[in-house]
């Protein structure tokens, strides 16, 4: 496993500088701040909504969700959100939390296109509808505005005290992020498919927002695997991990809505919890490892 080779300057003017003379100092940029702070409120209510009173959907958000399943799901991206977003608010590096604006673009910009092909199945008259579109009508172009501009001061180094994954687990994050980029462009692309498969009951429009949260961990394990520093990936995996536990908490309370003689169903819910338990003990290895390098780097 790879280790930061030293410390990064401590100084502005020390900083690395890009090939047009910018300062790469790794701050968060103050916008930065701002749009993860305006986007948390949001990202809550929607949560109390669809997790706490999934049945209630038709009145309270911008359009009917059936099966609860499907609701809780949704908001289980959004608490998992919400936690990203409120680490990003006090954030001290920019690359520590760098990795999560593109899935969450991924998501928005799913979400935006899912709106306009199934814009007659929303609630016009509910105000949550008017909010949704407002949200995702611009959310997918601040965020990757957002990433763009900040990604500037990122020096692409370790921290001082820092290490890489492992290649293997590269390579088995990032094909993880494949095989779930696969799963949510069929969902997207060829909902009808999907529809025949899933595990809980989808129509057309729920099964490209359920494409749209696939969307999500597909591109995050993608940049995971392509950046490589335990320092960009731990926030968004602490995220991640948030989000799994919701949903298969969501599986529990909406048992129901499964099939049981479906093997889609199984693959499902145990794809969940093997993700909450390697996670969870990636994670854990990945810290033991760096207290251990950053010991070592003290001692001598």
């Amino acid at each position: 496993m790879g280790t930061a080779s030293g410390p990064l300057p401590s100084t502005a003017s020390d900083s690395i500088k890009g090939s047009v003379g910018q300062i790469r100092d790794d701050r968060v940029y103050r916008e930065t701040r701002w749009l993860s702070a305006i986007i948390i409120p949001f990202l809550l209510v929607a949560f109390y909504i669809l997790f706490l009173r999934p049945t209630e959907t038709k009145t309270l958000f911008a359009w009917e969700i059936k099966p609860t399943m499907t609701a809780m799901m949704l908001a289980s991206a959004y608490i998992g959100g919400a936690y990203f977003f409120a680490r990003a608010l006090f954030a001290k590096k920019w690359h520590w939390i760098a990795l999560g604006f593109l899935p969450v673009t991924a998501f928005a910009s799913a979400m935006c296109v899912a709106t306009i092909l199934h814009w007659d199945r929303f609630i016009h008259e509910n105000i949550s509808f008017v909010v949704w579109v407002a949200l995702y009508f611009t959310t997918p172009f601040l965020v990757i505005a957002t990433w763009f501009r900040n990604r500037r001061t990122d020096p692409g180094t370790p921290d001082a005290h820092d290490i890489l994954f492992p290649q293997p687990v590269r390579y088995a994050v990032g094909a993880l992020g494949v095989v779930t980029l696969l799963i949510s462009l069929l969902l997207f692309i060829s909902p009808n498919l999907m529809i025949s498969v899933w595990p809980w009951t989808l129509t057309p429009l729920t099964a490209r927002v359920v494409g749209g949260m696939f969307a999500l961990p597909g591109v995050l394990g993608l940049y995971m695997a392509i950046d490589g520093r335990w320092s960009s990936s731990r926030i968004t995996l602490e995220s991640q991990i948030v989000s799994i536990a919701f949903i298969l908490l969501a599986a529990v309370l909406s048992w129901s809505n499964f099939n049981p003689s479906s093997p889609a169903t199984w693959l499902f819910v145990g794809g969940m919890a093997f993700l909450l338990v390697a996670l969870p003990i990636l994670y854990y290895t990945m810290q033991m490892r760096l207290k251990r390098e950053a010991s070592t780097m003290l001692a001598n």
